[in-house]
Formats: C-alpha cells, sequence, structure tokens
C-alpha cells in the first residue's frame, strides 16, 4: 500500500537522523501472522475451522505475507482448517506450526504443507520446567530440522522458545546448529513480553551478526509489560527481516515500507473479533471504533483540520471521521452532527441543543444516540 508522506502528521522531530540513521528503507518489513495458532491461545477464544478459514482468505487480502495456518495435532477441526487453508491457493505463503517432534512434522506432510516452523524451547528456566537438558534441547533442534528438510519441506524456521531469556553462549549455538542442520529462517522470540526496546534492538543486532545476511530473522514479541509495538520497533531497528504478530494485538509500527493494505486492517480486525466473541477497546491504535471519533468540543473545534488532532488520515485505514455527543460536546459538536445528520437549525438553537445533550450525557454516562440527537433538535426547533 502506498501511503503518501502527506497523508501522515507525526512532526518533524521523527525526521531527525538521530531516529531516522537507525532503519534501513532499503527494504520492506514483512509480516507473519499467527493469529490462526498464538492468537487463539488467548483464554477463551475458539474458532471453527470455517472460522480460520475465512480469517486467513481475509488476511490474504490484507496482504500479509505469510500465514501460520495452525497446529493439525491440536484436533480434527485444526487438521480440517489447514487443510482448507492449503488448499485456497491464498496470495500469502502458509506456514505451519510444530515442536520439534517427528510427529507434528509429519501431520504437516501428510496435508501438504511447504513451510514450516518448528519451535522448542531453549532457556534454562523452561528446559527445567519441561525436564529438558541443553544437550535434548540441541538434539531435538538438529533431528527436527534434518528430518524436515529430508522429506521435502521448502523452508524451516527454528523457533526458539524465550529467547529472550536464554544464556547467550548458547542461544548463539543453538541458531548455529539449526542453520547448520538446514533451517533457512531464525525466531528471536520474547515469549513472555520482558524485553525492554532497547534490549530487542541490541539482540537481534546481535543474532544478525552471528547467523549473517542470508539467513532471515524474525521477531516474534508479546505484549505483557505494554511493550510488543515499541519491540517491533526495535527489532526492524535491529535488522529484523519480519516481524510475527496478531490481529488486534499488533499495533502501527516504524515509519518505513510495509507490505500490508491498511485500508483493510479494520475490516480483518472486526472478523476475528466476531469470531473469537471478544471485543478491543475502542481507542486501541489502528483498529478500535472511536480513534477516528472526538467527543470533546475543544477537539471538535479543529475538526475541519485533521492534521491538527489526529497523527495520521483517516483514509489510510479506508475509515470516516465523526464527532460524537456527550458530556464534554461544545457548540462545534453541534453544528458538525447537524450537517452530518442533515438537520436545519438556527444558530441561535445550538446552545440549547448542546444543553440537551451536555444533560443527558452526564446523567446517564453515555454517548448521546443519533435518535435521540434528532429528538432534541425536533424539541428545540
Amino acid at each position: 500500500m502506498n501511503i503518501r508522506p502527506d497523508q501522515i502528521w507525526t512532526g518533524s522531530l521523527n525526521e531527525r537522523d538521530v531516529v531516522q540513521k537507525g532503519f534501513d528503507r532499503s527494504r520492506t518489513v514483512r509480516f507473519y501472522d499467527t493469529t490462526l495458532r498464538d492468537g487463539e491461545q488467548s483464554t477463551g477464544v475458539c474458532f471453527s475451522a470455517d472460522d480460520k478459514f475465512e480469517i486467513a482468505c481475509k488476511l490474504a487480502e490484507l496482504g500479509v505475507g505469510r500465514i501460520e495456518s495452525g497446529f493439525p495435532r491440536v484436533s480434527d477441526e485444526d487438521t480440517q482448517a489447514v487443510k482448507r487453508i492449503l488448499a485456497a491457493n491464498l496470495s500469502s505463503e502458509i506456514w505451519g506450526f510444530a515442536r520439534c517432534l517427528q510427529a507434528d512434522i509429519d501431520a504437516h506432510l501428510e496435508l501438504g504443507t511447504r513451510y514450516l516452523l518448528c519451535e522448542i524451547t531453549t532457556s534454562d528456566m523452561k528446559m527445567k520446567a519441561f525436564g529438558f537438558t541443553r544437550e535434548k534441547v540441541m538434539n531435538n533442534v538438529i533431528g527436527a530440522v534434518k528430518y524436515a528438510k529430508s522429506k521435502g519441506i521448502e523452508r524451516v524456521n527454528f523457533f526458539a522458545v524465550d529467547s529472550t531469556r536464554s544464556d547467550l553462549s548458547f542461544l548463539r549455538d543453538i541458531y548455529s546448529a539449526a542453520v547448520d542442520a538446514g533451517a533457512d529462517e531464525i525466531s528471536v522470540v520474547d515469549t513472555i513480553g520482558v524485553c525492554a526496546p532497547e534490549t530487542v534492538e541490541y539482540l537481534v543486532r546481535e543474532v544478525k551478526s552471528w547467523v549473517g545476511n542470508s539467513v532471515p530473522v524474525h521477531w516474534h514479541g508479546h505484549n505483557d509489560f505494554g511493550l510488543a509495538t515499541a519491540s517491533a520497533i526495535a527489532a526492524v531497528r535491529g535488522g529484523a527481516d519480519w516481524i510475527q504478530g496478531t490481529i488486534n494485538g499488533m499495533g502501527e509500527r516504524a515509519d518505513m515500507p510495509v507490505e500490508l493494505d491498511l485500508s483493510k486492517a479494520r475490516e480483518v480486525s472486526d472478523m476475528v473479533q466476531r469470531y473469537g466473541k471478544y471485543t478491543v477497546d475502542t481507542w486501541k491504535p489502528v483498529v478500535g471504533k472511536f480513534i477516528f471519533t472526538r467527543e470533546s468540543g475543544g477537539v471538535a473545534a479543529q475538526f475541519h483540520m485533521p492534521s491538527a488532532i489526529e497523527p495520521y488520515s483517516a483514509d489510510i485505514l479506508a475509515t470516516d471521521r465523526h464527532v460524537a455527543l456527550g458530556k464534554k460536546s461544545g457548540l462545534a459538536n453541534i453544528k458538525i452532527k447537524l450537517n452530518e445528520l442533515g438537520l436545519d437549525a438556527p444558530a441561535e438553537k445550538h446552545g440549547a441543543i448542546l444543553e440537551k445533550v451536555k444533560s443527558l450525557g452526564t446523567a446517564e454516562k453515555r454517548l448521546v444516540t443519533d435518535q435521540e440527537f434528532r429528538a432534541m433538535v425536533a424539541q428545540c426547533v
């Protein structure tokens, strides 16, 4: 998607060399979506095979480079979802998820998966929890990668669970062993979201220096401390080639070329919420219902100039701008809403209408609906 410079209003400070020089704009940041697997791990979320298929189709429309189809050994329904997604010939690459176990890999081979992400934990803390030794982990990684490649898997991504809490010397050894065994790509993983953005940039840069520029590096972060988006930006700055994320768990990233068609972002967000039976905050970046809606009278007074009150154009997301009516509204809200609804009311009546709006909004602690506003206008004129 081509975003014009005149649609972004983030200010000149972001253009300073101290900010910009860390990003390589010769390459496009690409996205690996794991909504169908990692996203479904959210407590209480359960997607049907039909849900997963339809979400995958929307993700492809969005322009996501890679879609993780799922983990077929979880259930028959997951197996059917992976099968349908693979058969759909979507524009996105379809990747499978497996543990570093032969049975997991075989499940994908039976379905015809061509690209596979294989995971195992690499931190001493998690190895202890699973009863693993470093030797066992190393052997499993080497064995799984070699097996997948020998059976015709075209590309293998080694996914080091809890990379960010792993001993760096062991992490370097295991990434090197994975690549030597045939892994085409590797993932740096902040499984419980513990890294500061500065740490992410440092670690990704280190890992890139270990594996070389010919091996694509993915960043997979979590939001336990609210730093997932900042960490993703830092990962790109450190040289990450791919950002892994989920719909509604993914925010705006760096001011760099991206492959996504952001005009589809809210559509796919709504679908995932509907099928997952949950809602996101109305003020959530990019996909929140009210991010281009203004209730405050002081802000509504600037509504005619989007760049004064918004960081980027609503056109980028193919959505509309609105004013809301409630306790914090002002006369500007009344004028804009009258125009929006095609209602006529003389200027001298706007104050009385506003008084009714503020009274109802304050008494019931909510926004005033368009139907209620129409009735208020009729009463006043």
